[in-house]
């Protein structure tokens, strides 16, 4: 098996003295869903979470994660984060903003600390999954050191998603 490069995610974990475990998967380009990375990992859609980056204006960042199966519910997540209204980070913006592309995206060592907020769900499990910074690998965490490390808050942020 081939040595799983280490992560910045992976560094600030290490220095923090937070266990993890780096869990590869297979890529497809044409399907970055948090479904397709369960499927990958064989685990239940609700434990593998993706990182979401909003702004509520110019400056105004902040950062979601949710569970794979639901959406984001943009009126919860203004009122959580202390807005009136707010957006979806536009695609091209998240790179510069980041340092993470789409589907890499990590709560973790962003080039900024944004304020961060977890759904409520997250806790409910010994372990979660969330992006370790790069595509095609998976962090394996318990969310209580997780939400401590990024200093999140936990709140609902989310609508299930209609099969």
């Amino acid at each position: 098996m081939a040595k799983i490069q280490k992560t910045n995610v992976a560094r600030l974990l290490d220095k923090a003295k937070i266990a993890y475990e780096l869990i590869p998967y297979e890529v497809d380009e044409n399907n970055l869903a948090a479904s397709h990375v369960a499927e990958q990992l064989h685990e239940d859609i609700a434990m593998v979470f993706k990182t979401i980056v909003l702004t509520a204006g110019p400056g105004k960042f902040f950062v979601c994660v949710v569970p794979g199966d639901e959406e984001i519910d943009l009126k919860k997540a203004a009122k959580a984060a202390g807005y009136k209204k707010v957006e979806l980070l536009p695609m091209k913006e998240l790179l510069p903003l980041t340092g993470y592309i789409r589907g890499g995206c990590s709560p973790i060592g962003m080039k900024k600390p944004f304020p961060t907020f977890f759904h409520s769900t997250a806790v409910d499990f010994e372990h979660i999954y969330v992006s370790a910074g790069v595509r095609g690998l998976q962090l394996r965490v318990a969310p209580a050191d997780l939400i401590g490390y990024v200093g999140a808050t936990v709140t609902d942020l989310s609508t299930p998603v209609e099969p």
